[in-house]
């Protein structure tokens, strides 16, 4: 147990936070510390054809040690994390037999880790975790899945008894800005198929993600003194305020979950002269997305036409990107990569969680580039923020499930019914 937990502190310890308003790849400089820390890492381990590109996309490769044809799968891994909250200056605490109780991060700034809060901390009663200290975030989205592939592999090179075909592995940055698969060379990774070790608790198993789009929606106005604005004054602000109006109430974040879609307003600033809004798209059925895009720029029509006028000309402009689709269109017909993982976690005495994501994961766009790609559990809870934690028992079962993948890969079991 202390191994991965001295490799998963070494890991997070590094800052790498990804900076979403660069045009650089990656997006931060700080992320190459990390990265060429890997590099040097997987080459001590053993690993053939270990390489790391202009861009930072670490690959490396564990031969198979078989005398028969398996097909070669990937494991893969982010090292970026969220811009969303401080990854700087991390100070990792571990809690050993966790009692079940609130967990103190930050005495000074009382703040607290609770299970009547965070009611998933129940089920690891007993189990060590590993937390921040209240003031960043912890980075086990996703140096816990780094974390445990590198562990795996590692596991496999010093057991040669345990058979497996050639496995590729890959890391990557700028995940968290959505870049992750951007310049990832899936014809040099060479896999049929490949997992993210990307999930979060223990036994869930992704294969369908959400459609989703990100719109920029610009609200443009007109300024004058306010005691003689009757009929002249255009407030920008108030336009943008009566968009997020005709907006489904609740079909937002807090108002959804499973299969359900929804539109997520995350920025907001603006003058009377004009303002900007920042809101994404998301829904796992690619017609109702369709109609979501289509209801913004429906929007934006019947404010301009209200507008047309007074102002002379169009006084909204709606910018509206995809920015990546359900995976599930490239899984479903390759199913059998997702029974593989299935039969390794109920082998292993894990109970399968198959569900939708209810976001996007690197799998997403390599698998729409040509590489298969569900997602696996890394262990980690309450991604994103000061609340992350890790019990370590899970890395230890998800490093299991990689092997015994990489078993069942070799010996052919998962054509069996």
């Amino acid at each position: 147990m202390q191994h991965i937990i001295d490799r998963f502190i070494s890991y997070v310890t590094i800052d790498t936070e990804s900076d979403p308003n660069s045009n650089t790849t990656p997006s931060t400089a700080k992320q190459w510390d990390l990265a060429n820390k890997l590099a040097d890492e997987l080459k001590n381990l053993g690993l053939e054809d270990v390489t790391i590109d202009d861009k930072a996309y670490i690959m490396a490769t564990l031969p198979s040690n078989v005398d028969h044809e398996v097909p070669t799968i990937g494991f893969i891994s982010h090292f970026d994390t969220s811009p969303d909250f401080s990854g700087a200056n991390v100070k990792p605490q571990i809690i050993t037999d966790y009692n079940g109780k609130d967990i103190v991060l930050n005495a000074e700034k009382n703040i607290i880790l609770s299970p009547s809060y965070f009611k998933d901390l129940l089920q690891y009663k007993g189990q060590t975790l590993i937390t921040t200290d209240g003031t960043t975030l912890l980075g086990a989205d996703d140096k816990a899945g780094i974390t445990e592939i590198v562990t795996a592999m590692e596991f496999l090179v010093q057991n040669p008894d345990i058979k497996h075909g050639k496995i590729r592995i890959g890391f990557t940055p700028d995940e968290e800005i959505g870049r992750g698969a951007h310049h990832f060379d899936v014809e040099k990774f060479g896999a049929e198929w490949a997992y993210t070790m990307d999930g979060s608790q223990v036994g869930e198993l992704e294969f369908e993600n959400f459609n989703a789009a990100g719109a920029k929606i610009t609200f443009k106005g007109k300024s004058v003194h306010p005691g003689y604005a009757k009929g002249k004054m255009i407030n920008s602000m108030l336009i943008a305020n009566d968009f997020i109006n005709e907006l489904p109430e609740d079909e937002t974040p807090q108002e959804t979950r499973g299969y359900q879609g929804f539109f997520h307003v995350h920025h907001l600033s603006g003058s009377i002269e004009e303002t900007v809004l920042e809101l994404i798209i998301r829904d796992h059925n690619k017609q109702k997305f369709e109609k979501r895009k289509e209801l913004i720029h429906k929007i934006t029509k019947k404010i301009n036409k209200k507008f047309a006028k007074q102002f002379g000309e169009d006084i909204v402009i709606a910018e509206v990107n995809d920015q990546y689709y359900n995976m599930k269109e490239k899984v479903v017909p390759v199913k059998h990569i997702v029974n593989i993982a299935e039969k390794a976690m109920k082998e292993l005495g894990i109970k399968p969680i198959i569900k939708p994501i209810r976001g996007g994961t690197d799998g997403s766009q390599l698998s729409f580039k040509g590489l298969p790609c569900p997602n696996i559990f890394a262990g980690g809870h309450n991604f994103h923020g000061k609340y992350e934690y890790v019990p370590v028992e899970s890395m230890q079962k998800a490093v299991e499930v990689i092997v015994r993948i990489a078993e069942l890969t070799a010996n052919g079991d998962y054509l069996k019914k």
